[in-house]
């Protein structure tokens, strides 16, 4: 639904990617380490040391497979697009059915929270990842807008909504919670997803 996401690329020369299994395993292990520290402390105090010292490696490793923070920030972000382009954005009707869908996606990538966390702190200081979120917001919004759609084109369905800009808010929504997701409990997210589903039925659904 609605295309690929948008390529990220750092403009840096990136390490070739391993090719042999113990290479492999220590490059998963920093991208690992990296979604938990960015979580737990953000893009800024987060540092190449205790991402490395986390994954079991020394800091000089690091280098080994990324050219900096920055581009390391932009594979997970990166990781994290592919996996939202793979889920199954059919959601049902009802309410509860809706509620459902909405938790079973932010599950999915609840790993991935601390990236963006990390993501948008960067990208508030970074001009080339402000362009690089512009670019995945018009491709999120066009995914939540595809939803909307579904929706809306179900019997019953109001028919005066303004379903762009419906998505954009609730899109908005969507990267908030999951930029505080590593912050809050698990019955606080559920609450917020929970609402989610509520507000988006009731503006649909008169």
């Amino acid at each position: 639904m609605t295309g690929k996401p948008p390529l990220l690329r750092s403009g840096e020369p990136s390490p070739p990617e391993p090719s042999q299994k113990r290479s492999i395993e220590k490059r998963a292990r920093l991208l690992e380490a990296g979604r938990r520290i960015f979580g737990q402390k953000g893009y800024d105090a987060a540092s190449i040391e205790e991402i490395a010292g986390r994954a079991g490696t020394a800091a000089g490793a690091f280098y080994q497979y990324f050219a900096s923070k920055r581009q390391f920030l932009i594979v997970l972000m990166d990781e994290l697009l592919q996996r939202l382009a793979s889920l199954d954005l059919r959601p049902a009707t009802t309410g509860g059915g809706l509620y459902e869908f909405l938790a079973a996606a932010f599950r999915a990538d609840a790993e991935y929270w601390g990236v963006v966390r990390a993501w948008q702190e960067a990208a508030l200081s970074d001009a080339e990842l402000a362009r690089m979120e512009r670019r995945i917001q018009a491709w999120t919004d066009a995914r939540v807008l595809g939803v909307l759609q579904l929706l809306a084109s179900q019997p019953g369905a109001r028919q005066d909504a303004d379903l762009p800009a419906f998505a954009r808010m609730m899109d908005r929504h969507f990267w908030s919670l999951m930029a505080r997701g590593p912050r809050l409990s698990r019955a606080e997210i559920d609450q917020e997803i929970r609402l989610a589903a509520d507000v988006i039925y009731h503006y649909l659904f008169r």
